[in-house]
């Protein structure tokens, strides 16, 4: 598979498991719209959809929002009587973060902790709570300040210092956490025109259902590859002799850190699941690869 270029609006996911790697091997991007936006839609009934502005953000009350950018204790939760915050609200569901590089850093920061661990511990005042937060992370965000970089039509006014300064607002720890970065170009207006054309959520659904299965009789300690760690990891994921050459040779040019490491094999275990196959060969490792679209050096 090509990789994939640098372009218009990005999309990232973390804790991803299996659902969303469906939804991004659509063959175009009206496609991967598409189906994302079906896909958010038709949640099941024990998931929740967050979604939190840059701006704006929704904490308990509905009504409740700040213009100035959302609190720590509003992602996370916090307050003098601890309260649970976005991500516990996301609980089985997913949080959107929408303009992710807007949100101020030390609240991306925030972020780290319950999506590796699944839970948020709040320690106040002598009382200390943990609120559970095993929720998808589903963030966009433009590939430039002016939104332009890559556009066949649009031209980039950002100069290279303007681009390192933007992606810098994502921290290399944070950015290691998201399994899938994925660069989605703009729609043509044709294709808009044509309503969307990828697969309907019934056969997204089948699709997922089956590897999930898949991946819990294989690992029923784990039960889906996010959540392979260890030996388990090694045992399921470790792919052919082509694929572990292919990684080497990635890790080394792309500076990636074990986590990333790690998180390519789940990835890739994740693409031979959807394929069908037992083992973890180079294509499988190559497709992993290119999902991880902020990890390649500018230019």
């Amino acid at each position: 598979m090509n990789p994939a270029r640098t372009t218009p609006s990005w999309s990232a996911t973390t804790t991803i498991g299996t659902a969303w790697m469906s939804y991004l091997r659509c063959s175009s991007p009206a496609e991967v719209y598409s189906t994302l936006l079906t896909a958010t839609s038709r949640l099941d009934s024990t998931a929740h959809l967050r979604t939190t502005s840059a701006h704006v953000a929704h904490v308990a009350d509905e009504n409740t929002a700040t213009s100035h950018g959302a609190s720590t204790p509003a992602i996370v939760g916090g307050g003098a009587i601890p309260r649970p915050g976005e991500v516990s609200l996301a609980h089985r569901g997913v949080l959107f973060l929408d303009e992710l590089p807007e949100f101020r850093r030390h609240v991306l920061e925030a972020l780290r902790q319950p999506t590796e661990d699944g839970e948020v511990t709040l320690v106040r005042a002598g009382r200390c709570v943990t609120y559970p937060a095993r929720f998808s992370l589903v963030a966009a965000m433009n590939p430039c300040p002016c939104g332009h970089l890559g556009d066949a039509v649009r031209r980039c006014r950002c100069t290279v210092p303007e681009l390192m300064r933007y992606r810098r607002r994502i921290s290399g720890p944070l950015l290691d956490r998201i399994d899938l970065q994925v660069d989605v170009p703009p729609v043509a207006a044709k294709a808009l025109a044509g309503g969307g054309g990828g697969p309907g959520s019934a056969e997204v659904r089948a699709r997922v259902l089956r590897v999930r299965r898949r991946s819990a009789e294989r690992a029923p300690a784990a039960r889906v590859n996010a959540r392979l760690r260890g030996a388990l990891l090694r045992r399921h994921c470790t792919p052919d002799e082509a694929g572990r050459a292919l990684l080497t040779q990635v890790v080394e040019r792309l500076g990636l850190s074990a986590r990333g490491h790690d998180k390519v094999l789940r990835v890739a275990r994740t693409i031979a699941d959807l394929d069908g196959a037992d083992g973890v060969g180079a294509a499988h490792v190559a497709e992993a690869v290119q999902y991880r679209a902020l990890d390649r050096p500018l230019g």
